[in-house]
């Protein structure tokens, strides 16, 4: 009894030891650590993967603007009114002359068109016969300014200062006033906005502060250039609010954008790779289980080997010798008749006189000689065995 009492109590106090180690923990715990609220920026999935404009048209949508967001022009499928204001995000070069006059008539009528010039790629000529041509700049008296792109100054108040168009190729007009115009005139335009009828034409140097966060182009980002923020930045939402603001909530936003999809094998590449590397290890290693082994060097075969022809001879030499030269005759005739069944089933099939003219029409031999050659020669007539045996060898070659 006193034992089972003295257990007891050991128990209790180590219990209570426990608990009380417990306590200094949570409360150390408590005392040291402290909650942090940190927000991560995953990489864009879904639509936003691939539509440099989707930021922009969820910002317009939740504005209370009707937009139209597509990957390709497709005037025929979407029409434009007169209140409409129209984005082209990609290369205006892709426009073909129909599509660009019939878009100038569009803007005559009250449309609002906004249109970038082609990206600038280090080492193209800009001003040569060479350079890129895009008929919406031709029909809008614009050309492309022969200079390395530069950035533009942007300040908002209560924002810090601020580049723009770095990446962007800058124009100048000829014989045109812009209506708005941000730039000078010896080194071009970044941004300039024309009176066209009753609506406008804005053309950029580039729509880089409209893209999704971190939108950038394979030559973009061979340049040395700002990163984009792209609507998170203050900057960038008044100057995009700058920029639609002709025809903003009159009509529907068109955004057209050219989908700038990976491809499948840089996908698989860097997504993918949790299946096709185990699947190239399984490959490798099935490979070495089915490779050759490699053991020592087997020697030389002999070189003093007759051919197969001098055996046959010399079998021959020997059953002619020995006086069965019969076996020999009956094998080659055997031969004869093996080939005269594939070539001619029905001469084949024929015995005795009807067989012999048979094959004379056939082999264009008389018939005596085939005759002679399908008769048996005398084991002791050696004329006559070798006569036969060549006869039947011609016969032979000739079905």
């Amino acid at each position: 009894m006193t034992a089972a009492r003295r257990n007891g109590r050991v128990v209790g106090a180590g219990v209570l030891l426990l608990l009380v180690v417990l306590a200094l923990l949570g409360a150390w715990f408590r005392h040291t650590f402290h909650r942090v609220d940190k927000t991560l920026h995953l990489p864009p999935s879904g639509e936003a993967a691939y539509n440099p404009l989707y930021a922009l048209a969820k910002t317009l949508e939740a504005d209370g603007v009707k937009v139209n967001a597509r990957q390709r022009l497709m005037l025929d499928d979407n029409a434009l009114g007169r209140s409409d204001t129209l984005l082209l995000f990609n290369d205006p070069r892709a426009l073909s002359p129909p599509e660009a006059e019939r878009l100038l008539a569009w803007v005559e009528d009250g449309g609002h068109l906004l249109i970038r010039t082609p990206l600038y790629s280090p080492g193209e000529d800009t001003a040569g016969e060479d350079a890129p041509q895009s008929v919406m700049l031709d029909l809008l008296s614009a050309w492309l300014v022969d200079e390395t792109p530069s950035c533009e100054d942007f300040q908002v108040e209560g924002e810090d200062h601020h580049v723009e168009f770095c990446r962007g190729r800058r124009f100048a007009f000829d014989q045109v006033v812009p209506e708005l115009a941000w730039g000078d005139l010896q080194g071009g335009y970044v941004y300039a906005r024309l009176a066209v009828g009753k609506g406008h034409v804005d053309v950029l140097a580039d729509f880089d502060f409209l893209a999704n966060t971190g939108a950038r182009g394979f030559m973009q980002e061979a340049l040395d250039a700002p990163p984009n923020g792209g609507l998170r930045d203050g900057p960038h939402r008044a100057l995009a609010r700058q920029v639609l603001a002709p025809n903003y909530r009159q009509g529907t936003m068109h955004l057209v954008y050219a989908a700038e999809m990976p491809s499948l094998w840089r996908t698989l590449y860097l997504h993918g790779w949790m299946v096709w590397a185990p699947l190239l290890l399984a490959l490798a290693a099935w490979l070495w289980m089915r490779m050759q082994r490699f053991g020592p060097a087997l020697p030389s075969p002999a070189g003093e080997r007759r051919s197969l022809l001098e055996h046959v001879r010399a079998s021959g030499e020997h059953l002619y010798r020995y006086g069965r030269g019969v076996m020999l005759y009956a094998a080659v005739r055997q031969a004869f008749l093996a080939r005269l069944r594939r070539r001619d089933p029905v001469a084949a099939a024929l015995t005795g006189e009807p067989q012999i003219v048979a094959i004379a029409e056939r082999t264009g031999q008389p018939a005596e000689r085939i005759r002679t050659a399908l008769n048996v020669p005398a084991s002791h007539d050696r004329q006559a065995f070798r006569d036969r045996i060549s006869l039947l060898i011609q016969l032979r070659n000739r079905l």
